[in-house]
């Protein structure tokens, strides 16, 4: 089977942004200087606005290529689960083989490293792995620096291939944001970014019914859905199964992009 080039979407240049910023704080250095601080400083803060925003928005491409929805017109969606491998994972598995479906495991490194038997039991069910940084620091994860964005991505990276024996070829990162430091990284590393389409917001307190509606809202061919295990709140499993109930009466299935 041939895979569309379309799919992996590996950043080429990713400092492309740089010549922009510059660019832009130029202006507002001649704007300041030719109107003074009534045109010069609502033109800064907007133009550093154009910069932040992007960081936040999950399927922005402003500093990364990301892939937010299958290419093609197959009557299939991606399952995503993040966070793991956990407590949960076995009990994950089960329902996917329940369900006859495959997902990618988007895991945290030192997560992997502690419990490397359940990353093998997700690769011996037939899923695959993901890259989603090597200790999910949720609450700095957008303003982490380059080097510590490296470290956070290549630490994963090398434990998950430690591993599996193979490099894994997807990244997600943590929260969805992205900031001017991950494309290095991916390009290094040969990483496709990958967002969503279909998300319940499952990963925090919630209620299972509303998580499944949102994501049932979305559920269509080529759909990319994110789902989480071992959440605090204890739904992951009820939510996950709902959704695969949802994809079979949907005539969807679930597989894998590759």
């Amino acid at each position: 089977m041939t895979v569309p080039e379309t799919l992996y979407r590996i950043p080429q240049r990713p400092w492309r942004w740089l010549p922009w910023l510059v660019l832009s704080q130029v202006l507002v250095v001649l704007a300041w200087v030719a109107w003074g601080w009534r045109c010069g400083l609502p033109l800064m803060v907007a133009s550093h606005a154009l910069f932040m925003v992007p960081v936040f928005l999950p399927n922005s491409r402003f500093y990364a290529p990301v892939l937010s929805r299958l290419p093609g017109q197959a009557r299939k969606v991606w399952l995503t689960i993040d966070d793991g491998p956990s407590e949960e994972t076995p009990a994950v598995l089960d329902l996917l083989d329940r369900y006859e479906a495959k997902a990618t495991f988007f895991l945290v490194g030192e997560r992997a490293q502690a419990r490397p038997e359940l990353v093998q039991a997700m690769l011996a069910r037939g899923h695959s792995l993901g890259n989603h940084s090597h200790s999910h620091p949720q609450t700095r994860f957008w303003r982490l620096g380059r080097q510590a964005m490296a470290e956070e991505i290549a630490l994963c990276q090398q434990a998950l291939t430690a591993i599996a024996g193979t490099p894994p070829r997807w990244y997600r990162s943590v929260v969805g944001m992205t900031n001017p430091f991950v494309a290095p990284a991916l390009k290094q590393w040969q990483l496709t970014r990958v967002g969503w389409s279909a998300r319940g917001f499952d990963g925090v307190d919630c209620t299972p019914g509303q998580v499944v509606e949102r994501i049932t809202r979305d559920l269509a061919p080529g759909s990319i859905v994110l789902l989480h295990e071992g959440a605090a709140h204890g739904h992951n499993l009820a939510i996950i199964e709902a959704v695969l109930q949802a994809v079979q009466a949907r005539g969807l299935h679930a597989g894998l992009p590759d």
